[in-house]
């Protein structure tokens, strides 16, 4: 049955339509200047709204409401509560208040705070945040609300990037005004986060302890075909992946997220969703939902979406693609060059605040992408390297280049591009993006920050980005500030000339896999924090306490409760990594191993009374393998479980997470390599998971 997808498109979602439908007058005005400006909300207002919204939600089949927020865990939270009220006689009404809809009180004693309350002070806040719309999923309205404690301190990931959003746009109109722009009064980012993912099937994934506990395989042989011959990539999708593919569109149409571009990705069962851009808030609520969709479509499907950022050893992991730009209250993008970006002085401000914001704070950069999960993948041929450089292309390159040495910029000529076939349409090749191995790339009109991992929430990115920026936006409109109209050119000319004379080290055009580029960004004095334990103490460094301080995106004690949970959140990933690799050795492979041992030994024996003269050498040297191999990993598990047991006696949180870097993970590799080794000469009948072959081609 065809179905109509504009009507479809946000049909579960509390949008403008349904508020200008539902709403007085005077309540929609009021709301949309809330929304729009950022103004306090009165109580008679969230009543009105809260009545149509309940009154909405019902007549959509809702029973119940929560208020959904992000903590600090990474994914999402919710507490139901229905509608009833009891009416005194028996019966219930249904009922909402402006205080159920503004106001929210979970207990906040289970979710990770950083030491920023006492357990006794197990009271939590949610607040409604009318900025990113509420939603209707099982019977259940949502409300998107940012999460703090009884002291008021954020305890998620909303807060802080609504503070960002806010520190941003504060900046960037006062230096717009500067430079003569003063009919804007708001300035938004907007992104838009490309995701990556992988599906297998549900049964095979129910036989491996390591993709369930760990959503990453911990031992298991590579197939005999990976993505060499590279005809994944773009490839015409499988009837079962189509299936859903299709449904998971239509799922995320109808709660309002503008789900774009579909494909396959490089490594077998790899593929990718990307959306339209939106305002950074709902973007980053957009997709959270977005990996939960996933996630309940593929369950549906009888497939596991996983999204891991390295779920299979060899092939390609997954990551999240964050394109960032900004855009007034007028619809104009000021990261847009325009036909001449030489002389476009606004566009050339906001760039060179960029480059300025990552090389000063490329640490903080580094930062906001580290999890456990993500070091697997970063610095592959695949990913991003862990040094996060800026590629500009070879235009804007040369636009800087001019105006540090005082040259003329002659513009670029477009090439055509030569095809060969004179029946395919011409047209013109791009200027910017052509380097996939940036972490941090100019893409036309926006820049894309390639370092995230897949499972990762997009809003910590985004608060440092933002407020990075903010922070050079600040500086330059000290430095601007009271210039007559008529010298504002050359006094841009002249900020930018010192500007990039000083920050051009962070500009890196080339492949940023070679060993070569890692010597030369060390020379440029150029971070190489390779891993997460590595990098996690740049977030209290003085310089960025300054900085989120200073724009009121964090207090001091928030700073460091997030350093805490990293790193917990860090030591607790590996440390359950290990206990299940100790788990899977010890339960399902070394009994699996020795079997077959015995039953090689058993077959070898029984051909040797049958025929004397027969030659079972090779069959003793398999065995003999096998036996090496059981005994190699039996001692490294009891090694393991000796490591495991040192993590909880480090005395600070730090300590434990370089240990599980520099020891639990080796160990672990090391059991990994002797498994894997052996594995490969055993029968697929007689392991007791499901191998590489059929979790990659399964679908």
């Amino acid at each position: 049955m065809k179905k109509d997808i504009p009507s479809l498109y946000g049909s579960l979602v509390f949008n403008d339509k349904v508020m200008r439908n539902k709403l007085p007058k005077d309540v929609y005005k009021a709301l949309r200047k809330t929304i729009e400006n950022g103004t306090h909300l009165e109580l008679d207002v969230a009543n009105a709204v809260a009545v149509a919204m309940k009154e909405w939600a019902v007549e959509q089949g809702a029973t119940h409401y929560t208020h959904w927020f992000q903590p600090m865990t990474g994914f999402t939270a919710e507490k139901h509560d229905s509608f009833i009220t009891p009416s005194g006689d028996g019966e219930v009404i249904m009922d909402f208040s402006g205080k159920e809809l503004v106001k929210g009180e979970p207990d906040a004693s289970s979710f990770p705070s950083g030491g920023l309350r006492a357990t006794f002070e197990a009271r939590g806040y949610t607040a409604w945040d009318p900025t990113s719309p509420a939603f209707i999923k099982d019977g259940t309205l949502y409300i998107p609300t940012a999460f703090c404690s009884y002291g008021g301190e954020a305890l998620d990931k909303k807060t802080p990037l609504l503070r960002s959003m806010e520190a941003l746009s504060r900046e960037a109109v006062k230096i717009l005004h500067t430079l003569g722009n003063t009919d804007v009064t708001s300035v938004s980012t907007t992104i838009g986060p490309e995701q990556e993912y992988f599906l297998v099937d549900k049964d095979l994934y129910r036989q491996r302890r390591d993709l369930q506990f760990c959503g990453r395989t911990l031992i298991g042989a590579p197939a005999p075909r990976g993505q060499e011959l590279e005809d994944h990539y773009f490839g015409s999708l499988k009837p079962r992946v189509a299936a859903y593919m299709h449904d998971l569109d239509e799922e995320l149409w109808k709660l309002g997220i503008p789900a774009k571009t579909k494909h396959n990705e490089v490594a077998p069962a790899q593929h990718e969703l990307a959306p339209i851009f939106s305002t950074a808030n709902v973007a980053v609520d957009y997709n959270q939902l977005t990996m939960e969709v996933m996630k309940n479509t593929a369950d549906r499907h009888n497939m596991v979406c996983l999204l891991h950022e390295k779920p299979f050893e060899g092939i390609n992991g997954s990551g999240k693609h964050n394109n960032w730009s900004l855009t007034t209250n007028q619809g104009d993008n000021l990261l847009e060059p325009g036909k001449t970006p030489a002389q476009n002085i606004q566009f050339l401000v906001f760039l060179m605040a960029v480059i300025k914001a990552v090389d000063e704070y490329a640490d903080m950069m580094r930062v906001s992408a580290a999890s456990a999960g993500n070091d697997h993948r970063l610095g592959g041929n695949e990913a991003p390297p862990a040094i996060v450089s800026i590629f500009l292309g070879d235009e804007l390159t040369a636009v800087l280049k001019s105006i540090e040495e005082d040259t003329y910029f002659g513009k670029q000529q477009r090439v055509a591009l030569e095809t060969g076939a004179h029946v395919l349409p011409h047209f013109f090749k791009d200027t910017t993006d052509r380097n996939r191995t940036s972490p941090f790339a100019f893409t036309g009109n926006k820049f894309e920050f390639r370092m995230l991992g897949s499972s990762a929430s997009v809003s910590t990115p985004n608060i440092v980005l933002n407020t990075a920026v903010a922070e050079a936006l600040a500086q330059f409109y000290e430095e601007l500030k009271g210039t007559a109209p008529e010298d504002m050119e050359h006094a841009v000319h002249e900020l930018i000339k010192r500007a990039i004379k000083k920050h051009k080290k962070v500009i890196f055009n080339g492949n940023g896999y070679t060993e070569e580029w890692v010597e030369e960004a060390k020379k440029r004095g150029l971070y190489n924090l390779v891993s997460t334990p590595d990098c996690l103490p740049a977030f209290i460094e003085e310089k960025n306490i300054r900085l989120f301080t200073e724009h009121k995106i964090f207090t001091r004690e928030e700073i460091f409760s997030r350093y805490e949970i990293l790193l917990e959140n860090y030591v607790k990933t590996v440390e359950i990594e290990a206990k299940t690799l100790k788990e899977m050795l010890t339960k399902d492979f070394l009994p699996a191993l020795s079997d077959y041992a015995a039953q090689e030994a058993d077959k070898a024996m029984a051909v040797k009374n049958f025929i004397p003269e027969a030659s079972t050498a090779e069959a003793a040297a398999l065995v003999g393998k096998l036996t090496s191999a059981y005994e190699s990993i039996s001692s490294g598990v009891k090694a393991l479980d000796k490591e495991i047991q040192t993590v909880s006696g480090f005395a600070s949180m730090q300590k434990a997470a370089d240990y599980c870097r520099s020891t639990l993970l080796v160990s672990m590799d090391k059991l990994r390599q002797t498994a894997d080794a052996v594995e490969a000469k055993i029968p697929d009948e007689n392991l007791p998971y499901p191998t590489y072959d059929a979790l990659l081609f399964s679908i």
